[in-house]
């Protein structure tokens, strides 16, 4: 065979219902169904591999959808980015601006999450290809967006534009391809898989092949009216590894067709794009504004401290956005170094490599000297509590406090580590910085060094500001072992692993935010994404060799727990939008809709307490419940009912009782059987036996009443009936009966009036009384018999 003579070869390969008998129903319809054909061309005179071709089947379902669910993930971080920057513009007040800034939604948080999901394929392990079309979404947070041109050049630029690519997949090709040699050149009798004798593997592939042939020809004939053979794909890119190799970077890579080795600068490309996008957004909006101005289209003081301070948001976001690649150009050029490319490209990498890492570690350097520089530091032990709490107030979680920041109220529970909440303590060595002045405005109060590293701690609590150096230092190791350590992978998978979940614990304890939604996403939801994902990257690695079915179901397990995160992810974006709009509209009376206004005095209080960084006070205890009393036998009055009287027989009472005028409603209902009083003179509303007294004396009634009095009647007589009219009278005037105590019947006289007849309503009541003693009580009173 000689290279510069071109060769040219044609053959169909037939598929029995045997040789697919061994897959299951359920991969023909699940997503990215891994199946792969490939053909091998070996040597006859030197028995090795001179050629290998390799096609991918898939079933049309796939979770790869960069351009669509790339494009939705983009927009709501534009939105998160526009939110974050109103916050950051808006107001006068730096401390203020500061504040409504740190409950925006961080989109450094967003982008590490994204990041993070894409850079998990980085690991060099057998990846199931339903995890590589997953992250082929998030591709673009990490700067790996394909572009035919651009590829191009930098291929160009490497010299790797020379064919496919085989550095990292984990699989050698004369590994694959050993069973195959030894069964082509292997003697009569292998084992079985070995192929027949030649002439009957020649008769049976000719009968095969003439009946293909000839399906072939019927659907060629018939092109000209229907489409006829259809060729479904596309040829592999230059560069690209073997379709259907899912395995380290590479194989992540080549699924949104970008060459390993053009992954450094087509990142850093396209991070050079975006920190020219970022600043003309800056300079651009600042030249709208003072064309409204001029205009009048706008107050000549809107947004007047961005207008005057345009320069130092221009370096705080270049600062900013540099903070954000930090991560994604540590892996990079970690892993343009592993990879050891051309000299030019590695140099590049080089210097990339100590601008971020020197430029941005020195900035949090210098920003932690200017703060502690004016102090002291003091050492000793103290004790850490470990106490039960709950995430979201019914999730179980761990907490973590010193005890010398503890109240007198919490120390008490403290001391005893039986109670409840409180899971036991240990000693630490403790390190604490004591500033000098004590009337030193804190991080968050102070408008000069919020002006200068408002962007490193500008969202962190008031007692964690220094937080961004420690989150330095993490990124920078996750980074040598995602991209320096990939010649190794059970150091590179297990180290990471165990680094995740020491930062989890570390992010968790200090829970550094100040916002609940980047407090949610950054310390809960991102570091359990990351634990889980390296946890079960674990199972992957070659001295495991897991099956393809088990390997698609764990990786189904990694994509739903990414999946869920990133869905909460959007729904904070949007409430975090609302919350960015509400802080704008602060200094509005009328807040619009106004359905939300108690939502946003709740919030505008929230913000005030977040800012102080105080601890909540503890709740009060909870008193101790009393023991239930036993049922013991009650009564209950529900209606007293006044039986009718002696004194409320008088005739002259019974006359005004009988008067038409006085009693201007008439009932036709009778009484009782046995009386027979007629009950059409009781007005309505008495009940039976009551009768309205008169609303006031006569003159002739008051004169008869002191003559009486004057004659000594009421020692001796009889209990004059106008005295018994008066008691009777209610304090308003009104015909209402009123009520008489026993102590007032028994300190009037006996009634000494016998054998008198009074006639009422038709009907005649013979009242007999019996003669009673002069006594002074109650009992002394002599029974009233009353006969028909």
């Amino acid at each position: 065979m000689n290279a510069s003579t071109p060769i040219a070869a044609e053959a169909i390969i037939p598929v029995t219902k045997d040789m697919v008998s061994g897959i299951p129903p359920i991969a023909l319809v699940i997503p990215d169904f891994e199946g792969y054909a490939t053909l091998r061309l070996y040597s006859n005179t030197t028995k090795t591999e001179i050629g290998c071709y390799q096609a991918v089947m898939a079933n049309g379902a796939t979770f790869s959808h960069p351009k669509a669910v790339g494009s939705v993930l983009a927009i709501f971080t534009a939105v998160a980015l526009l939110a974050s920057a109103a916050t950051a513009i808006y107001g006068v007040n730096v401390p203020v601006m500061r504040t409504h800034y740190a409950h925006s939604l961080s989109v450094l948080v967003i982008f590490e999450l994204f990041q993070s999901f894409f850079f998990s394929g980085a690991l060099s392990l057998q990846w199931p290809s339903v995890c590589v079309a997953w992250w082929s979404n998030f591709a673009w947070s990490a700067g790996m967006i394909n572009n035919s041109g651009m590829t191009r050049s930098i291929s160009n630029f490497l010299g790797t534009d020379q064919g496919n690519s085989s550095y990292g997949s984990g699989v050698s090709i004369t590994s694959l391809g050993s069973s195959a040699l030894s069964q082509i050149y292997g003697k009569p009798g292998k084992p079985p898989g070995a192929v027949p004798p030649k002439a009957g593997a020649r008769t049976m592939m000719r009968q095969v092949l003439d009946r293909i042939i000839g399906v072939r020809d019927v659907a060629g004939a018939s092109a000209s009216q229907d489409p006829g053979y259809s060729w479904y794909g596309g040829m592999s890119g230059s560069g690209l590894p073997l379709p259907g190799v899912w395995s380290n970077f590479t194989g992540e890579l080549s699924e949104i067709r970008i060459p390993a080795p053009n992954a450094f600068l087509t990142g850093f490309v396209w991070f050079l794009i975006a920190l020219v996008i970022v600043i003309g957004l800056i300079v651009g909006l600042k030249w709208i504004l003072e064309g409204f101005s001029s205009v009048k289209w706008i107050r000549k003081d809107r947004l007047d401290f961005f207008r005057r301070h345009w320069v130092g948001y221009v370096q705080v976001a270049i600062l900013r956005t540099m903070m954000v690649a930090f991560f994604m150009m540590m892996t990079l050029t970690l892993y343009q170094f592993s990879v050891s490319g051309p000299a030019g490209v590695t140099a590049i990498a080089a210097i990339v490599f100590a601008t971020f890492l020197v430029g941005l570690l020195g900035i949090a350097a210098d920003c932690c000297f200017h703060r502690l520089r004016y102090g002291r530091y003091e050492s000793g032990f103290d004790h850490v509590i470990i106490s039960r709490k709950k995430v979201w107030k019914f999730i179980p979680w761990i907490g973590f406090s010193w005890h010398s920041k503890t109240t007198d109220a919490d120390e008490t529970a403290a001391t005893h580590i039986d109670s409840p909440p409180v899971l036991g303590s240990f000693p630490m060595f403790v390190i604490r910085y004591v500033d000098d002045d004590p009337l030193r405005p804190s991080v968050n109060e102070d408008p000069a060094f919020i002006k200068r590293y408002g962007w490193l701690s500008g969202r962190f609590r008031r007692t964690r500001w220094w937080f961004f150096a420690l989150w330095f230092l993490y990124q920078f190791v996750r980074a040598c072992f995602v991209g320096g350590a990939s010649r190794n992978p059970a150091a590179q998978v297990i180290g990471l692993f165990v680094v995740e979940i020491i930062a989890m614990i570390i992010i968790v304890a200090l829970n550094p935010f100040e916002g609940n939604r980047n407090t949610a996403i950054a310390v809960y939801l991102l570091s359990l994404s990351k634990v889980v994902t390296a946890g079960l990257s674990i199972a992957f690695l070659p001295r495991y060799n897991m099956a393809r079915i088990p390997t698609t179901i764990v990786g189904f397990v990694i994509v739903i727990t990414q999946g869920v995160v990133a869905i909460a992810t959007l729904i904070l974006i949007v409430l975090g939008a609302i919350s960015s709009y509400m802080s704008l509209t602060r200094n509005r009376e009328d807040f619009k809709p106004r359905m939300l206004e108690g939502i946003r005095y709740k919030y505008f209080t929230h913000l005030e307490r977040a800012a102080l960084d105080i601890p909540p006070a503890p709740p009060p205890p909870k008193e101790p419940e009393k023991p239930a009393e036993p049922i013991e036998p009650y009564f209950k009055v529900n209606s007293v009912h006044r039986e009718p009287k002696i004194e409320d027989e008088d005739a002259d009472v019974l006359a005004a009782m009988t008067d038409p005028k006085s009693q201007p409603i008439v009932s036709g209902r009778r009484g009782r059987a046995n009386s027979a009083l007629s009950t059409s003179t009781v007005p309505s509303g008495l009940p039976f036996g009551a009768r309205a007294h008169r609303a006031s004396w006569s003159s002739q009634d008051f004169t008869l009443w002191q003559q009486e009095m004057m004659a000594g009647g009421l020692g001796k007589g009889g209990h004059s009936r106008h005295n018994s009219v008066n008691k009777l009278r209610h304090s308003s005037g009104t015909m209402a009966p009123l009520m008489q105590s026993p102590q007032s019947l028994g300190s009037s006289d006996p009634i000494t009036t016998s054998g008198k007849q009074y006639v009422v309503g038709g009907g005649q009541w013979p009242l007999t009384v019996g003669e009673s003693s002069q006594g002074s009580s109650a009992e002394n009173l002599q029974e009233v018999t009353i006969k028909e």
